[in-house]
């Protein structure tokens, strides 16, 4: 079953939450941060991750709030992603800013800082039914952690 199309307010909120972090970041990069290097074929996923997530996300009257039901646990999870990719942010911006603050993982979980919301936007769109959404959210996460992975890799030679 799937919602259908309609503006969704949560779907705006946790873009909100994934946009805030990355615009302070902006002004505060990694050492060593070069954009230059990426593999192209993965910020080319990335990309089309990233438009076909938000605009799945906004679009989906699936996605808003109800009544606690089963399907809530899914939207529990990704608010639970979503608060620990916010306090991976705070960690970031409290460190060095490093490439390997930049790539380190949190809770057991690498990469955090690609992985966490890649994951959330994924329980977001079950939770909703937008089913449309999760071949992006896997573009996304294709294209982001791998290239965060490379940095990664970087970073720890």
């Amino acid at each position: 079953m799937t919602e259908g199309i309609g503006l969704s307010w949560l779907g705006a909120l946790f873009l909100l939450a994934l946009a805030v972090p990355d615009l302070l970041w902006t002004r505060r990069k990694p050492w060593g941060y070069a954009p230059s290097r990426e593999d192209r074929r993965l910020t080319l996923l990335e990309r089309a991750g990233q438009v076909w997530v938000a605009c799945g996300t906004l679009l989906s009257r699936g996605i808003s709030l109800r009544p606690w039901y089963s399907w809530s646990w899914w939207l529990a999870g990704a608010a639970a992603l979503m608060a620990l990719y916010e306090g991976w942010w705070v960690l970031y911006f409290r460190s060095p800013r490093t490439m390997t603050d930049f790539t380190a993982g949190l809770a057991g979980i690498p990469v955090a800082g690609a992985s966490l919301p890649v994951a959330a936007f994924f329980l977001l769109g079950i939770y909703g039914r937008a089913w449309w959404t999760l071949p992006g959210a896997a573009a996304l996460g294709m294209g982001h952690i791998g290239i965060h992975l490379e940095y990664r890799k970087e970073a720890l030679r």
